[in-house]
């Protein structure tokens, strides 16, 4: 759930930063594109929305994954497609947290995906995956192979198991079947390193999810030392990271930690961070179908390199220096080496003539400049520490630029929105971040007028997760440092007897954490009693009451901080007031339900 934000960019600047991930020789020329196939589950930084919400409804309009893919295919039309799913519709485990027992199910769906891309975005899938860093099942993979080559999908590849180098490696070496259907060995944050059992298979391996890692000097230094060294010393023909760019609310897990940042819609701003000139380093000098040349690859004062070619005459060498501290990724723990300024002599055989030098350096690993050389036979290079070279061939490298985004501003401190709207570009209202369930604009045709235009949560059901979602629903907005703040909503209860809404501010997690979610939280239940609670589990409960609301009908809740008390309106009389407040003492607005339960909501205003 980590582009939530792009798609609410206006233009030119939404443009402006999917062509720095995606234009040939523009920025990163990014190869593939690895999206999450959402199961209404929690996937780091929220759920994503499935196109099966329930057993009986497909809808692949939903999320921002095929917008996604479609401007990163309009941008580069060669780029590899893979989807992975992270979580599942609870329909798919039939009341178990498990997708593997119904295999024929599991497969089903997955395979809808995969021709609904085609069908509706005209989107050819490349690779599949399995089930992110979780089990795999042997009798699940075979029957998706079978699956894929009964609808047609002969092209589509297997990537398994997303998780470590075992299980998977040595299951392939003992069930010959199953190595026949798999493609390629996917791991993740492999450290640079793989196993015996996984050279034995003879596949490809990928490092398909990787780097992880705040978007600064450090974290740039690192994807330039794993991009070359997974292939050095794990064999690596692919490096996916994590993540393509970080357009989420900084606060939740693992905030900036993308290729570039792109986290206010509302003002415009975005930063072009250094991980991106690292990745033109590879990206713009080879393309997919490329091979590596089998080198040493270790260089005698420490780094490495790598080189490339086509088989058409076009050579890529590509070169890091980068220290232990200027390269530390998130994970795993990075062991201590030394690196020193050296002579370093390459010896060419043959006609290569390498033409253009680009270079990137430690005070900037931004830099990203070209000079012009001709290097033939053999040649030597005073290579420096923390510097990235590529010596190629071709002479089609660009350090492209926009003009500057607009200054960064924080979230607006007066926010409405009435999700009046007949046709969205999307199903979600821009800026919200679901944490658990799923928000959709909904069209209530049921309604006299008032309400008509909704945003409604959807997921009815406990997903099979992936990481803890709440017992409860939540949505996020806003701006984490709010303190003071007026929240009001309109809110609907569908679930009869023991349904129930809430408003909240001062929301502190997210994510993976949002079980432990803390906050102020005014509830509202279809048995006609209120709460006031600290928190999103409802146990610390700081008032109690009774409140006449009904389900079946709109009710407006207004909830008021300032300083240590807090407030509540019920259709704008005060209903409870001065409730003591201390902790959190600042954080989001929200809005959610007591359970997995369809619910609605209108005319959201907070004031911070």
């Amino acid at each position: 759930a980590t582009s939530r934000l792009l798609v609410n960019y206006q233009e030119p600047y939404r443009s402006q930063i999917l062509d720095y991930l995606f234009k040939p020789n523009f920025g990163a020329s990014l190869h593939i594109l690895k999206v999450e196939i959402g199961g209404d589950g929690q996937s780091t930084d929220g759920t994503e929305p499935s196109h099966m919400h329930y057993e009986n409804d497909e809808n692949y309009f939903r999320g921002y994954e095929w917008w996604l893919m479609k401007e990163a295919k309009k941008r580069n039309p060669k780029i590899k497609l893979i989807g992975l799913p992270w979580t599942f519709p609870a329909w798919i485990g039939k009341g178990e947290n498990w997708p593997y027992d119904y295999p024929d199910v599991t497969a089903y769906y997955v395979v809808s995906w995969i021709l609904g891309a085609k069908q509706y975005h005209d989107l050819d899938i490349d690779y599949i995956g399995i089930w992110n860093e979780r089990a795999f099942s042997s009798k699940y993979i075979k029957l998706l192979r079978y699956t894929l080559d009964k609808h047609g999908l002969q092209q589509v590849r297997i990537v398994a198991s997303d998780r470590l180098w075992e299980p998977i490696s040595f299951v392939l070496l003992l069930d010959s079947e199953l190595h026949g259907v798999v493609d390629v060995i996917g791991a993740h944050y492999p450290g640079t390193k793989t196993v015996p059992n996984a050279l034995l298979t003879k596949k490809k391996l990928w490092s398909s999810e990787d780097y992880s890692t705040f978007n600064d000097e450090v974290g740039a230094g690192c994807w330039a030392r794993i991009l070359n060294q997974n292939y050095v010393n794990g064999n690596m023909t692919s490096t996916i990271a994590w993540n393509l760019v970080a357009s989420y609310y900084e606060e939740l897990p693992f905030g900036r930690c993308g290729l570039m940042t792109a986290q206010e819609p509302w003002s415009g701003h975005y930063k072009v961070e250094a991980p991106i000139w690292i990745t033109a380093h590879t990206t713009q000098f080879t393309q997919p179908g490329w091979s590596y040349l089998r080198v040493d690859g270790q260089l005698e004062g420490g780094g490495s390199f790598v080189a490339l070619t086509d088989g058409l005459g076009n050579l890529t060498i590509i070169i890091e220096t980068m220290t232990h501290n200027h390269s530390q990724c998130i994970r795993p723990l990075l062991p201590h080496f030394s690196v020193t300024p050296q002579k370093a002599t390459f010896y060419l055989k043959g006609s290569f003539r390498l033409l253009h030098t680009w270079q990137s350096f430690k005070r900037s690993c931004s830099a990203f400049t070209m000079r012009c050389n001709v290097w033939k036979g053999s040649f030597s290079l005073y290579l420096n520490v923390d510097e990235v070279y590529t010596l190629t061939t071709l002479k089609t490298g660009q350090k492209c630029g926009c003009p500057e985004p607009p200054p960064p501003q924080p979230f607006p401190s007066n926010y409405k929105d009435d999700f009046n709207i007949r046709n969205p570009p999307f199903s979600e209202a821009p800026n919200f971040a679901d944490q658990t369930g799923v928000f959709e604009y909904f069209i209530n045709s049921s309604d006299p007028g008032d309400h008509v235009f909704t945003l409604r949560q959807v997921v009815v059901q406990r997903p099979i997760t992936w990481a803890s979602d709440a017992d409860q629903t939540i949505s996020l907005i806003g701006n984490f440092q709010w303190v003071n703040m007026t929240v009001t909503c309109d809110v609907y209860i569908e679930k009869q007897r023991d349904g129930g809404v809430f408003i909240a501010g001062r929301v502190d997690n997210g994510g993976i954490y949002v079980r432990r979610t803390k906050g102020v939280f005014f509830w509202v239940f279809a048995d006609g009693t209120y709460r006031v609670t600290g928190d999103l589990a409802g146990e610390e409960i700081l008032m109690k009451g009774l409140s006449g609301v009904r389900d079946n009908a709109w009710h407006t809740l207004t909830l008021n901080i300032q300083g240590t008390s807090a407030s509540g309106l019920l259709n704008g009389y005060p209903l409870w007031e001065n409730v003591t407040v201390s902790k959190p003492s600042n954080g989001w607005a929200a809005i959610g339900t007591r359970s997995f339960e369809f619910a609605q909501f209108d005319n959201f205003h907070v004031e911070a």
